[in-house]
């Protein structure tokens, strides 16, 4: 088969058996693995479904400039939409993007706006989000992405990730693990598997220190987990069950899935890994489980897999639920 670009390769990621890590007795752990989109994760599917729908439905011109907050993979995965579609990008940023993702980004045409101030929690967000909309006033045509409020976010999933999910199962799921930032993989997933999975249970994976379900603040370290706001995507009420991670666990849970499966993958990978080993001896052992691995580790290599980055980690004191 011919593809006329490479946003043209997204989707149709594999359905794994992580019978390795998750061996009998207990339940069939499923993994969609969405770190094989071509820019390394899942959020190819939601940059490339908002930016094609917007540019069909003229939401985006072909003059627009597109301005988001991400710090690393929807910014890279927006910036490889724009690079194939000739609209120019700039990606908002935070002393906590790596070096790598700082790189791929400027490789792939982006322009990089780096904020510097944190709240009192550590977190860049508010900042980022400050800086996004002094761009969209001083820029000419600018079109803020917000992958927190966009609906195509998950509607990206419904469409796509969940639809390849059911043409691949053998048998019925039971029960939906997911990370969380925005909410949208979990939302959109779990709104249409439920159309064929009525009583399918929906657990959210969260980091500790993560406010989205209205926890405390606290300090995060692991990229792509939790969220410093609470994002407006959410339907608290569509999930049943939200499990927090410390950022130690999300390693421990990264470092025993490249062990196990051969699998070398980033820290809200980790972060699932981890919650499923804590919910496994209260799950059915007939059930079917599904998760999302969603990005590729090697970006992590001087994070999650750097034992000296690790050994500076701050223990997480509260008790997790």
């Amino acid at each position: 088969m011919l593809y006329t670009s490479v946003l043209a390769c997204v989707g149709r990621t594999p359905l794994v058996i992580l019978g390795r890590q998750f061996p009998p007795p207990g339940p069939t752990v499923l993994a969609k693995l969405e770190l094989m989109n071509p820019s390394g994760s899942m959020k190819d599917r939601s940059a490339a479904y908002i930016v094609e729908r917007g540019l069909a439905d003229g939401s985006i011109a072909p003059e627009s400039q597109l301005i988001e907050s991400s710090s690393g993979n929807f910014g890279i995965a927006l910036a490889t939409a724009a690079r194939v579609h000739d609209l120019d990008f700039t990606c908002v940023v935070d002393p906590k993007t790596t070096p790598a993702n700082l790189r791929i980004l400027r490789q792939l045409g982006a322009r990089v706006e780096l904020v510097t101030e944190p709240d009192v929690h550590g977190c860049y967000l508010d900042a980022r989000l400050a800086r996004v909309a002094e761009l969209c006033r001083k820029l000419p045509g600018s079109v803020w992405i917000n992958q927190y409020a966009n609906e195509r976010s998950w509607q990206a999933h419904y469409h796509g990730t969940a639809g390849e999910i059911l043409a691949d199962l053998d048998r019925p799921l039971d029960c939906l693990v997911a990370p969380v930032s925005t909410t949208a993989t979990l939302l959109g997933l779990a709104r249409r598997l439920r159309g064929t999975f009525p009583r399918l249970r929906v657990i959210a994976v969260d980091a500790a220190g993560s406010v989205i379900f209205g926890g405390p603040p606290g300090p995060r370290h692991v990229p792509g987990l939790g969220a410093g706001r609470r994002p407006e995507l959410l339907a608290a009420g569509e999930i049943d069950e939200v499990v927090y991670v410390t950022d130690r666990e999300a390693v421990a849970g990264c470092r025993a899935l490249a062990a196990s499966e051969g699998i070398l993958a980033g820290g809200s990978s980790g972060a699932v890994v981890a919650a499923i080993e804590r919910l496994r001896p209260r799950l059915p052992g007939h059930w079917q489980v599904l998760t999302v691995l969603p990005d590729r580790g090697d970006r992590y290599l001087d994070q999650v897999y750097d034992d000296a980055w690790v050994a500076r980690l701050p223990a997480f004191e509260t008790v997790l639920p």
